[in-house]
Order: C-alpha cells, then structure tokens, then sequence
C-alpha cells in the first residue's frame, strides 16, 4: 500500500501537470455525489495521509485511496486513455489517470467534514509543520496501552501517513521490539518513533527510491539477512487483527 510519501508525491506530480485547468474531461466510475462541471477550475490537489483530494470550484471534491494496486499516472493531453479507469481529470496541459483504486468518492464540503475516515486522520508525518505534542495526546487517549507498539504506530487517527515499510523501518531506527506494548515503552520513547517516522517521511518526499539508511531499507522485506547495524539475523512475523508482516532484528530490537 502506498504510504504517505508516496501519496505526497503523486499529489505533487498532478499539480504540476494538471494546473488549475480548466477542466475539458472528468470521469469518476461508479461515484456518487456531485460532479465537476466540464471547464471548472481546479482549486487544491492534496495529500492527506495517504488519501489523495483533488478540489474543484463549486466546493466538489474527488477523494481517492490506492491501497495495495492503485495507481495515478500522467499523459499527455489529448492522449488516448485505453481499458477501464476509475477516474480520469484531464486539462488542456494534461490527463491525469487512476486505474484500479479500490475507493474513488465525490464528496461535497459537508460529505468531506463528516467523512468516517478523512474527519479522524491524525496529524500528517509528512506535512513541514507536523504538531508531535498533539500526535502524542491521540496516542494516549485513543489507542489502548495493552496494543503492541507495532500496531499503534498503524493507526491513522494517532498521526496519518505512516505504513508498513515505515513501521519497520522506525522501530528498527529507534531499536525498538515490535511487540513491545504501549504501556511499556517510555513517552519520550514513543515521541522518539513519531519524529523519527516524520524525518524518514520528509527525507523520501523527493524523486529516487525511498531510503532509510545510506543502503536502501534498513529491515523492510530483509528477512533472514544481517542486521545491518549489528549483523544479527532480521525476522519477519504477523502482527496485528490485519496480520500486516513486520520485520525486524532481534539482536538491537529490544523492549524497554
């Protein structure tokens, strides 16, 4: 699944491919709610979390979620668009394409305050401003301190953005077990994680393939590799209701 950096990015591209338009086409497969005008504006295309929005004038918004097969990908104007889109936006400059995304919704301004998932995302990682003290507070009033750490730091609602690659990757950075439940881990270790998880994030917002450490990803799909900190051997294991695989090293990993 396309974690926050990723999203950011997507959104960044569309911009400057898109521009504010006007729009000359519009599709959006089996949504309901109001439509965009064909020669409306395009007013606002952001990330939040990893949920993309595109806004158009007249308060109509088009939110997409990619989860694990989704895509958006540019052509040029006037392109010819083949197969079965979900949802197309195209201007004069470009067309902008998504294709297999499994939520594609038009929300008015009152369907997006109220909206089940985009009303409760916690802070964005990625965002330059990112308030961690708030972060801090949704950890401790919505997540249960039997949860293991692992999971929590999954929840949308603590702080948004943050996925499985990065679990790993900031548990691995902060030498943090997993497993280890909320209750135990200090709070000025758990603000550790979420800095650290916001570092990681704005570092990869840019072009190139996502880094952690100089080598590429630090445990994230290292399975039965060295650690490469302290050679010992990664491991990998189900986590979670959502049994999402996690990875990590049992030699510099530990609970507090």
């Amino acid at each position: 699944m396309p974690e926050g950096d990723t999203i950011h990015r997507v959104a960044a591209v569309l911009r400057g491919a898109l521009g504010r338009g006007p729009i000359t086409d519009f599709l959006a497969r089996g949504a309901r709610g109001p439509r965009p005008a064909i020669g409306a504006t395009i007013e606002v295309i952001e990330a939040r979390g990893k949920h993309l929005l595109i806004r158009f004038e007249g308060g109509i918004t088009l939110h997409t979620h990619l989860r694990m097969e989704g895509s958006w990908r540019v052509l040029e104007r006037d392109a010819e668009v083949n197969g079965s889109p979900v949802a197309v936006v195209a201007t004069a400059d470009a067309t902008a394409v998504c294709r297999k995304a499994p939520v594609v919704e038009l929300l008015d301004d009152s369907a997006l305050r109220r909206h089940p998932q985009l009303s409760t995302l916690g802070p964005d990682l990625c965002l330059p401003d990112v308030d961690l003290d708030a972060v801090m507070r949704r950890l401790e009033a919505l997540v249960d301190p039997s949860t293991p750490i692992g999971v929590a730091l999954l929840d949308q609602r603590v702080a948004a953005g943050l996925g499985n690659v990065y679990r790993s990757e900031v548990l691995w950075a902060c030498r943090i077990d997993p497993f280890a439940l909320v209750s135990v881990i200090d709070r000025e270790a758990r603000r550790a994680l979420y800095a650290t998880a916001f570092k990681l994030l704005r570092a990869n917002l840019g072009p190139g393939p996502r880094r952690t450490v100089p080598q590429g990803l630090a445990v994230y799909e290292r399975a039965g590799r060295a650690c490469r900190r302290c050679g010992a051997t990664i491991r990998a294991r189900r986590l979670g209701e959502r049994a999402r695989t996690t990875w990590w090293c049992d030699g510099c990993q530990t609970a507090p």
